[in-house]
């Protein structure tokens, strides 16, 4: 089946074999089964698509994929990749074009992946070109299927990948109505260059155990506690999670500090509160949520900062993340200010996220000799379903539950 041996402790989910993140051969298969496999792939926002001819390059795990609206107003994607030699088709991030000619040797392509015209086809003077049973029609780059589900447009290679909304399932479509129920813009983006697997930011990201333990500034102010009202849902497939909380003062408690815990300390105060002060935009008082959708893409409502991230792997022990910071289109100027402003909480050195870009390396490195050994995911129980409750991993085991399921371990 593959090449690599990695050995699980049994069916369950609370024990992951630290090999998973380190072994090239499951990387290979990674791309095989879960990214060109039947999951569905985050590709774009369909507001960066706002023309005919706009385009924006991305990937489905490390294949290179061009994205593109035709002049039918569907968005098509295909393999980035040029049908002659492989060279890319595209070259920049973002463009608006008539059509796509690869720099190497000018083979043009149509905005929907077909391969148009081959330079010097018919030779030069009646020398050279190619033969004549060549047929354009039998050449071309991988084409990807399209959903667009809120203005989010995912890509798949596979065949039997299920329709968008089905893949995502009733409660995770509502979360992401919740937060996407009006038309958006992009206000920001950068990458982020991640020291780690992949997977160990998929974890963290489904991780509500971690979030007011590692981010001092979270319980400093009171912005996400443990204690705080809220809960976790994890999808049927295990895949896709939400985790969400509300302020409440009330909640607060000396139960971080009496454990002396590095999240209980109360002396740091803000300079500037102000990047603190939001306004109220969810009539269900929820102030965090974030949600994600397997194999690798995250919403996030943070207050009133909202992005959308990409994970995607770098071989076997780096990963790019991107992230795309979001604005409503009729925000009035005061809010787009405060969305701003609070996007100082999230990114590589984000008040609140900067630890998550450093935890994952941590990890790299303290598991360098752990071969045949294995992590612990017990907090919460051993099941991989909703909880009221945030003292868990039960979306991490959701998440272990969907990977296992794709690779066929």
């Amino acid at each position: 089946m593959q090449e690599q041996a990695i050995v699980w402790s049994g069916p369950g989910l609370t024990r992951v074999p630290f090999d998973v993140y380190t072994d090239a051969p499951l990387a290979r298969e990674e791309e095989k089964r879960i990214f060109r496999g039947d999951t569905w792939n985050y590709l774009c926002l369909d507001a960066e698509l706002a023309e005919t001819g706009s385009y924006r390059t991305t990937f489905v795990g490390e294949t290179p994929v061009v994205v593109v609206r035709d002049g039918d107003a569907e968005v098509y994607a295909f393999e980035n990749r040029c049908a002659h030699r492989g060279a890319l088709i595209a070259l920049e991030k973002s463009g608006k074009v008539d059509g796509f000619q690869c720099v190497y040797h000018a083979w043009s392509y149509s905005r929907q992946g077909d391969l148009t015209g081959v330079a010097f086809e018919k030779g030069v003077k009646g020398q050279g070109g190619m033969p004549a049973s060549f047929c354009k029609e039998e050449h071309g780059p991988r084409k990807l299927r399209v959903a667009v589900f809120c203005g989010l447009v995912f890509g798949s290679f596979g065949e039997d990948v299920p329709p968008i909304e089905e893949y995502l399932g009733p409660e995770i479509c509502a979360r992401i109505e919740r937060v996407l129920h009006k038309p958006v813009e992009v206000i920001g983006r950068f990458t982020q260059a991640l020291p780690n697997n992949w997977k160990l930011y998929v974890e963290n990201v489904k991780d509500s155990y971690h979030a007011s333990l590692l981010h001092l500034f979270f319980t400093t102010f009171e912005l996400n506690r443990l204690s705080q009202k809220g809960g976790v849902i994890v999808d049927e497939s295990g895949g896709h999670h939400v985790s969400f909380s509300m302020i409440d003062k009330d909640a607060a408690d000396a139960s971080y500090k009496d454990q002396g815990l590095r999240s209980g300390n109360d002396r740091y105060r803000l300079k500037d509160p102000s990047v603190l002060a939001g306004f109220e935009e969810y009539s269900d008082g929820i102030t965090l949520q974030i949600l994600s959708v397997f194999p690798g893409f995250v919403l996030q409502q943070i207050q009133n900062c909202l992005a959308v991230r990409q994970v995607l792997p770098r071989g076997t022990e780096r990963a790019h993340l991107n992230w795309t910071y979001l604005g409503y289109t009729d925000d009035t100027p005061a809010q787009r200010t405060v969305r701003l402003k609070q996007s100082n909480l999230v990114g590589p050195a984000g008040f609140i996220s900067m630890e998550d870009g450093a935890v994952g390396g941590f990890v790299m490195r303290g598991i360098a000799g752990a071969q045949g050994l294995e992590a612990v995911i017990e907090m919460g129980g051993d099941s991989a379903g909703s909880s009221e409750g945030r003292a868990t991993e039960t979306s991490v085991r959701g998440f272990w539950k969907a990977w296992r399921g794709h690779m066929k371990l």
